[in-house]
C-alpha cells in the first residue's frame, strides 16, 4: 500500500489591528481549506475592537506587538513559527475557495523559486479605483518574475529556509515585501505570480490613491532602498556639468534669446558641453551652421502636461548614449529669461557645489496675499494671506525652474529628485525675470544697450 504523501507544515502569518470586521471570514475561509496541515499565528498591534474577543473562537497562537513596522511584524510571526512554509495573508483578505493554500504553496516546490504571491479580486463594493487597481495588477496569467522584483505579501507563500536568509525590513512604513522581492531577484531566485491562489481584498495595493501613502512609498524605493536599479553618488566632487537648453515650438525673433542663453553657458568654466534639444528643424539647422550641438526631440515631448525635467530627462540619455564622459551636474536653461545676469548664474552654481546640494533651483520670494484658483474656482483662502507683508511670518517661493535649475544627473535619470529635497536660490535681480511678450523685450532690449552683466 503507498502511503499518502506528507505535506509539510504550512505557518499562516497574520498581521491585525482593529480588524473585527474581517478577521472571523478569513479565518473561517482558513478552516475550509483542503490543505490541512497548517497553524495560524496573529501578529497583533494591541486592537481595542472586538478582534481579539473574535480570536478566541478559533485555535491560533497570538503575538502581541506594540510599535508596528509591517516587516518586523512578519518577522516576529516567522520566528514564532514551527512551519517549513511561510504564509503572509492580509487580515482584510479572504480566500475565494478551499485549494486557495494548496494552488499557493505549491510553486515553491521548485529550488530556483523564492516566493509566490497570489491574486487579489476586488469585492462588489470595493471602490471603482480600487476595483480598477486590483483587476489591472493582478491578472489571470500566472507569471515567472526573473527580473521584476514585484512581490506582494498580503496573500504571499516562502520557505523559512528562504527567509533565514533574507529577513524582511524592519525600519520601512510600508512597501517593505517589494523590497524584500528585490533581494529574492538579486540573488538569482524568480518570484511566481500564482492567479489560482486566489483572495477576496476590499480596498486596491494603492489605496484609493492616497497622495502622501505614494509620496511615502516613493521616497522608500527611490531614495532610501536603492529599490530601482541605479548608482547613488553620495560625497562627490561635482566639477563637470552640462549645460542644456530644452526649447518647445518656434524661435520667437531671429534667434537672438537662444543665442543669449548660449553665450551665458560658455561662461560657465563648469559647463564642458552644451546642448540644445528641440523640436523646430529650423532652430537644428541654425544650430548646425553655429557649430552648437544639438538633439531633435520628438514632439510628444511638446505637449502642455510635459515639464522641464521630462524633457531633460530624455535629453540627457541621449546624450550619454554618445557622450558618456562622467559628467556630474546638469544646468537647464531655458530661452525665455535673456537678461539673466551671469553673475547670478554663477553665484548659484557655486551655492549648489559649496553647499552640496542635490538639487537648486531658482526663485522668487514673495510675501504678499495670494489665493489658489483651482478649476477656475477659488481653492481657499484665508485672513493670514491678506493682513500686512511686514506682519507676514511666512513668503511664497515661486519657483523660476527655467531661469536656472542645477541637479545631479543620476537625479534627473531616476526621477529622484521630485522627492529629495530641493534648494532654492532667491532670484532679486528685475532683468533675469522671464519676458514673454517679445515686444517688451525688445523695448527692454533698446533700454539696456549698454547693460552688461
Amino acid at each position: 500500500m503507498i502511503k499518502p504523501k506528507k505535506t509539510p507544515l504550512v505557518s499562516i502569518i497574520i498581521r491585525t489591528r482593529n480588524e473585527e470586521d474581517w478577521i472571523e471570514s478569513c479565518l473561517n475561509a482558513i478552516e475550509d481549506q483542503n490543505y490541512k496541515t497548517s497553524e495560524v499565528i496573529i501578529v497583533d498591534n494591541y486592537s481595542n475592537d472586538k478582534t481579539l474577543n473574535i480570536l478566541k473562537k478559533f485555535n491560533v497562537k497570538i503575538i502581541k506587538i506594540k510599535k508596528f513596522y509591517p516587516g518586523k511584524a512578519i518577522n516576529e510571526g516567522v520566528k514564532a513559527s514551527k512551519g517549513k512554509v511561510i504564509i503572509c495573508l492580509s487580515a482584510h483578505c479572504i480566500p475565494t475557495n478551499k485549494y486557495w493554500l494548496e494552488n499557493l504553496v505549491k510553486g515553491l516546490t521548485n529550488k530556483k523559486v523564492g516566493a509566490v504571491y497570489g491574486r487579489q479580486e476586488p469585492m462588489s463594493y470595493s471602490s471603482a479605483i480600487n476595483k480598477r487597481d486590483l483587476l489591472t495588477v493582478f491578472g489571470l496569467d500566472k507569471k515567472i518574475q526573473k527580473k521584476d522584483p514585484f512581490f506582494h505579501n498580503a496573500n504571499s507563500a516562502f520557505k523559512k529556509e528562504i527567509w533565514n536568509r533574507f529577513n524582511f525590513d524592519e525600519n520601512v512604513t510600508n512597501v517593505e515585501d517589494r523590497l524584500w522581492g528585490r533581494k529574492l531577484i538579486d540573488n538569482s531566485l524568480n518570484i511566481i505570480y500564482e492567479p489560482k491562489a486566489s483572495v477576496f481584498h476590499w480596498h486596491g495595493i494603492n489605496q484609493d490613491l492616497n497622495p502622501d501613502r505614494a509620496e511615502s512609498i516613493i521616497k522608500i524605493l527611490e531614495r532610501e532602498n536603492n529599490f530601482f536599479e541605479y548608482t547613488k553618488l553620495n560625497n562627490l566632487k561635482i566639477n563637470k556639468g552640462l549645460g542644456i537648453i530644452p526649447i518647445r515650438g518656434k524661435d520667437i525673433k531671429d534667434f537672438i534669446f537662444i543665442d543669449k542663453t548660449i553665450e551665458i553657458l560658455k561662461k560657465i568654466k563648469s559647463i564642458h558641453e552644451i546642448y540644445v534639444t528641440t523640436d523646430d528643424k529650423k532652430i537644428l539647422d541654425y544650430l548646425a551652421i553655429k557649430n552648437v550641438k544639438c538633439i531633435l526631440r520628438p514632439h510628444n515631448l511638446s505637449n502642455k502636461f510635459i515639464d522641464i525635467f521630462d524633457v531633460t530627462k530624455f535629453t540627457l540619455k541621449e546624450i550619454l548614449k554618445r557622450d558618456n564622459k562622467g559628467y556630474q551636474f546638469v544646468m537647464i536653461m531655458q530661452v525665455d529669461y535673456p537678461f539673466r545676469n551671469f553673475s547670478l548664474i554663477n553665484k548659484m552654481l557655486n551655492t549648489y557645489i559649496t553647499k552640496n546640494h542635490t538639487t537648486l533651483i531658482a526663485s522668487k520670494k514673495d510675501s504678499r496675499g495670494f489665493s489658489i484658483v483651482q478649476n477656475r474656482k477659488i481653492k481657499n483662502i484665508t485672513y493670514d494671506n491678506i493682513i500686512p507683508q511686514n506682519l507676514k511670518n511666512d513668503d511664497l517661493i515661486i519657483f523660476l525652474v527655467g531661469l536656472c535649475s542645477i541637479t545631479r544627473i543620476e537625479e534627473i535619470l531616476n526621477n529622484s529628485w521630485r522627492y529629495n529635497k530641493i534648494n532654492t536660490y532667491n532670484v532679486e535681480d528685475q532683468f533675469s525675470l522671464k519676458m514673454n511678450d517679445f515686444n517688451k523685450v525688445k523695448d527692454l532690449m533698446k533700454l539696456s544697450k549698454d547693460y552688461h552683466e
